[in-house]
């Protein structure tokens, strides 16, 4: 009997790792008859470095970088030397998990820091670079990055514009840097979202970002005039591309300013660790992450991992910490596990979620091991 367990990241307290290995845990305490498969999880947002350098056998690189608020802190890439892969996730530099709540400022937050990553990566002989998306403190459409690669973005004089959303309506042109590499961007998303409009970056993401209801409006505008001067500029049409709004419209700089072609994270992670294999080879699946909502079901981890499961008719269990649209989850998780059985506030789910995660699993373990 084998169990595949494959969560996702728990976020502010469990990598996805962490997590994996206290569910494998768990169910050997209940059951240590049984084969355990493990998989962390990553879907392009954070935990993709550590998955995809882990299945390629790559190694952890360490570079400096500027946070979105433009403090220094330190960063890092995947390395593979065999194929000179760069595996870089926008969360390292310029993620939201790095910036308080009462310090989020999305007219001036920027992806400069991520830009400085992939100019470490390149610089350490990267011929193809892997780009996760996800979990960004930023909605400049990926401009800072770009400015950290050499582009220039100019007023109507001529002078040079820091490209932050507050300074976008003084952008009048965009030039791209007569050097730019030409090493394919592999962009690696779990969103499907236009660049602006009413499922856009702005309107679905920009709140947690610091975005006020008063200004959705107004920085929507201003994100869209400035993705119009980079399309006449470049040459390119991305705003309205699935996955543009990733990361803040990252997605849409990423396809705008390096070439890159958005792949579903799930696809790629799960062609590079062979998980529909192992999938068809086990006889139960177990998922996490800290929260499930209808969202999982449109290309998060656990809902992507969920459907492979059903069509290889496997039983699969998710455990989270908050979850919501039971019925909709239902229809693709077997059974849908509370982290704790009372209620219990989110700080106090953060702070006990590996006990909590434990606990959970032995119940799991009871509950589906007979069913096995």
């Amino acid at each position: 009997m084998r169990i595949l367990v494959a969560p996702d990241k728990f976020k502010s307290s469990l990598s996805a790792g962490e997590a994996a290995r206290i569910i494998a845990n768990g169910i050997l305490e209940v059951a240590p008859h049984i084969e355990v498969d493990v998989q962390p999880l990553a879907d392009g947002g954070e935990g993709t470095i550590s998955v995809i350098t882990e299945a390629l056998g790559g190694e952890i690189v360490d570079c400096a970088a500027h946070d979105a608020m433009g403090r220094p802190v330190p960063a890092a890439f995947g390395w593979v030397e065999e194929t000179k892969l760069a595996v870089i996730e926008i969360s390292q530099a310029s993620g939201l998990w790095r910036i308080a709540a009462n310090e989020r400022d999305p007219w001036r937050a920027s992806t400069f820091g991520t830009g400085e990553v992939i100019r470490a990566a390149l610089s350490y002989g990267a011929e193809r670079v892997m780009v996760g998306l996800g979990g960004s403190a930023t909605n400049d459409a990926g401009a800072g990055m770009a400015a950290a690669l050499g582009f220039k973005f100019l007023d109507r004089d001529g002078a040079t514009v820091d490209p932050m959303p507050g300074n976008f309506s003084k952008i009048h042109r965009v030039i791209r840097p007569s050097d730019f590499p030409s090493v394919p961007f592999d962009v690696l998303c779990d969103v499907t979202n236009p660049l602006s409009g009413p499922l856009g970056a702005t309107r679905v993401f920009g709140p947690q970002k610091g975005v006020v209801p008063a200004e959705v409006d107004h920085m929507d505008a201003v994100v869209s005039g400035f993705a119009a001067v980079v399309e006449r500029d470049l040459g390119v049409r991305a705003n309205a591309v699935a996955g543009a709004g990733a990361a803040g419209g990252a997605g849409f700089g990423f396809m705008a300013f390096c070439g890159g072609q958005v792949r579903s994270g799930f696809d790629v992670i799960s062609e590079l660790t062979g998980i529909e294999r192992r999938v068809a080879a086990c006889d139960l699946v177990i998922t996490a992450e800290g929260g499930v909502d209808f969202q999982t079901l449109h290309g998060k981890g656990p809902g992507a991992l969920a459907r492979l499961a059903r069509r290889h008719h496997k039983r699969v269990v998710v455990i989270a910490g908050r979850i919501e649209d039971q019925v909709l989850l239902e229809e693709v998780f077997h059974r849908l596990v509370p982290l704790s059985e009372e209620l219990i506030s989110v700080e106090e789910s953060v702070a006990r979620a590996a006990e909590l995660l434990g606990i959970a699993t032995r119940r799991v373990a009871m509950l589906e091991v007979e069913k096995i």
